[in-house]
Protein backbone atom coordinates (compact mmCIF):
# COMPACT_ATOMS: atom_id res chain seq x y z
CA UNK A 1 0.00 0.00 0.00
CA UNK A 2 2.49 2.18 0.92
CA UNK A 3 4.95 1.79 -2.32
CA UNK A 4 1.70 2.32 -3.98
CA UNK A 5 0.74 5.47 -2.17
CA UNK A 6 4.58 6.89 -3.52
CA UNK A 7 3.98 5.69 -7.01
CA UNK A 8 0.60 8.01 -7.26
CA UNK A 9 3.04 10.73 -5.69
CA UNK A 10 5.66 10.16 -8.33
CA UNK A 11 2.88 10.12 -11.19
CA UNK A 12 1.32 12.99 -9.93
CA UNK A 13 4.27 15.27 -9.41
CA UNK A 14 5.28 14.57 -12.88
CA UNK A 15 2.21 14.72 -14.94
CA UNK A 16 1.82 18.57 -13.11
CA UNK A 17 5.18 19.24 -13.01
CA UNK A 18 5.03 18.68 -17.13
CA UNK A 19 1.77 20.67 -17.27
CA UNK A 20 3.50 23.56 -15.50
CA UNK A 21 6.06 23.78 -18.03
CA UNK A 22 4.02 23.70 -20.69
CA UNK A 23 1.55 26.19 -20.04
CA UNK A 24 3.17 28.54 -17.51
CA UNK A 25 1.44 30.54 -14.94
CA UNK A 26 -1.41 32.61 -15.90
CA UNK A 27 -4.73 29.71 -16.36
CA UNK A 28 -7.63 29.82 -13.99
CA UNK A 29 -7.46 26.53 -11.76
CA UNK A 30 -10.09 24.50 -13.75
CA UNK A 31 -7.62 24.46 -16.74
CA UNK A 32 -4.42 23.12 -14.80
CA UNK A 33 -7.06 20.65 -13.10
CA UNK A 34 -8.47 19.33 -16.63
CA UNK A 35 -5.08 19.08 -18.42
CA UNK A 36 -4.20 17.33 -15.03
CA UNK A 37 -6.86 14.86 -15.13
CA UNK A 38 -6.52 14.06 -18.80
CA UNK A 39 -2.56 13.29 -18.05
CA UNK A 40 -3.81 11.03 -15.09
CA UNK A 41 -6.54 8.92 -16.45
CA UNK A 42 -4.00 8.42 -20.05
CA UNK A 43 -2.15 5.86 -17.78
CA UNK A 44 -5.41 4.08 -16.45
CA UNK A 45 -5.82 5.81 -13.21
CA UNK A 46 -9.27 6.11 -11.35
CA UNK A 47 -9.92 9.96 -11.04
CA UNK A 48 -12.78 12.03 -9.85
CA UNK A 49 -12.93 16.28 -10.28
CA UNK A 50 -15.08 18.05 -7.22
CA UNK A 51 -15.01 14.35 -5.53
CA UNK A 52 -17.65 14.94 -2.43
CA UNK A 53 -15.84 13.12 0.99
CA UNK A 54 -17.73 13.26 4.08
CA UNK A 55 -17.07 15.01 7.34
CA UNK A 56 -17.69 13.67 10.70
CA UNK A 57 -16.51 15.36 14.17
CA UNK A 58 -14.28 13.11 16.39
CA UNK A 59 -17.37 11.26 17.48
CA UNK A 60 -17.99 10.42 13.81
CA UNK A 61 -20.59 12.09 13.62
CA UNK A 62 -21.79 13.43 9.46
CA UNK A 63 -21.90 17.02 9.82
CA UNK A 64 -21.06 18.01 6.34
CA UNK A 65 -19.43 17.30 3.29
CA UNK A 66 -16.66 18.63 1.17
CA UNK A 67 -15.35 18.53 -2.29
CA UNK A 68 -11.73 17.09 -3.26
CA UNK A 69 -10.25 18.84 -6.41
CA UNK A 70 -9.18 15.48 -7.50
CA UNK A 71 -9.92 11.93 -5.93
CA UNK A 72 -7.03 9.83 -7.19
CA UNK A 73 -7.36 6.14 -7.15
CA UNK A 74 -10.25 6.37 -3.87
CA UNK A 75 -7.05 7.02 -1.80
CA UNK A 76 -5.15 10.57 -2.31
CA UNK A 77 -6.46 13.98 -3.10
CA UNK A 78 -5.05 16.54 -4.78
CA UNK A 79 -6.00 20.27 -3.77
CA UNK A 80 -5.22 22.51 -7.23
CA UNK A 81 -4.25 26.04 -7.11
CA UNK A 82 -3.60 29.33 -9.08
CA UNK A 83 -1.58 31.52 -6.98
CA UNK A 84 1.57 33.14 -6.56
CA UNK A 85 2.77 31.81 -3.64
CA UNK A 86 0.90 28.70 -0.95
CA UNK A 87 -0.18 30.67 1.93
CA UNK A 88 -0.83 29.83 5.37
CA UNK A 89 -4.73 29.65 4.75
CA UNK A 90 -3.92 27.34 2.02
CA UNK A 91 -2.02 25.27 4.15
CA UNK A 92 -4.53 25.17 7.38
CA UNK A 93 -7.44 24.56 4.41
CA UNK A 94 -5.81 21.52 3.28
CA UNK A 95 -4.73 19.98 6.85
CA UNK A 96 -8.48 21.01 8.08
CA UNK A 97 -9.48 18.74 5.02
CA UNK A 98 -7.17 15.95 5.46
CA UNK A 99 -8.43 15.59 9.35
CA UNK A 100 -11.94 16.28 8.78
CA UNK A 101 -12.43 13.52 6.13
CA UNK A 102 -10.13 11.19 7.60
CA UNK A 103 -8.40 10.91 4.71
CA UNK A 104 -4.49 10.14 4.43
CA UNK A 105 -2.74 11.95 1.69
CA UNK A 106 -3.22 15.31 0.38
CA UNK A 107 -0.96 17.28 -2.03
CA UNK A 108 -1.74 20.78 -3.10
CA UNK A 109 -0.02 21.61 -6.25
CA UNK A 110 0.38 25.29 -7.18
CA UNK A 111 0.71 26.13 -11.08
CA UNK A 112 0.73 29.47 -10.95
CA UNK A 113 3.88 29.98 -9.56
CA UNK A 114 6.51 31.16 -11.52
CA UNK A 115 8.84 27.86 -9.83
CA UNK A 116 7.08 24.81 -9.68
CA UNK A 117 6.01 23.57 -6.34
CA UNK A 118 4.27 20.59 -4.88
CA UNK A 119 3.29 19.79 -1.56
CA UNK A 120 2.74 16.17 0.36
CA UNK A 121 0.68 16.24 3.96
CA UNK A 122 0.13 12.60 5.46
CA UNK A 123 -1.90 12.87 8.68
CA UNK A 124 -2.31 9.29 10.74
CA UNK A 125 -3.00 8.31 13.51
CA UNK A 126 0.73 7.50 14.92
CA UNK A 127 3.67 9.79 14.71
CA UNK A 128 5.96 9.25 11.25
CA UNK A 129 8.89 7.81 11.30
CA UNK A 130 12.49 9.44 12.66
CA UNK A 131 13.58 12.42 10.53
CA UNK A 132 10.76 13.43 9.36
CA UNK A 133 9.90 16.69 9.44
CA UNK A 134 6.73 17.94 10.88
CA UNK A 135 4.58 21.13 9.65
CA UNK A 136 2.21 20.74 12.37
CA UNK A 137 0.74 18.10 14.82
CA UNK A 138 -2.87 16.90 15.54
CA UNK A 139 -4.03 15.05 18.70
CA UNK A 140 -4.23 12.26 18.30
CA UNK A 141 -3.46 12.51 14.44
CA UNK A 142 0.47 13.54 13.12
CA UNK A 143 0.69 15.37 10.21
CA UNK A 144 4.02 15.52 8.40
CA UNK A 145 5.35 17.58 5.18
CA UNK A 146 7.80 17.15 1.93
CA UNK A 147 8.13 20.11 -0.04
CA UNK A 148 8.40 18.80 -3.66
CA UNK A 149 9.71 20.71 -6.81
CA UNK A 150 10.53 19.42 -10.16
CA UNK A 151 10.64 15.75 -11.11
CA UNK A 152 13.09 14.40 -9.64
CA UNK A 153 12.60 14.91 -5.96
CA UNK A 154 10.49 12.39 -3.82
Amino acid sequence: MKDRVFQLCDQVREAAYSIHRYLGPGHLEKVYGNALVHRLRSPGLDVKQQHPLTVRDEGGTVIGELFADLFIEGQRIVGLKAARAFCDEHVAQLLGHLRASRTEHRAPVNFDAPKFAIKKFVVSESPPAAGTSFRSVFTPCFASLCVLCGPSLR
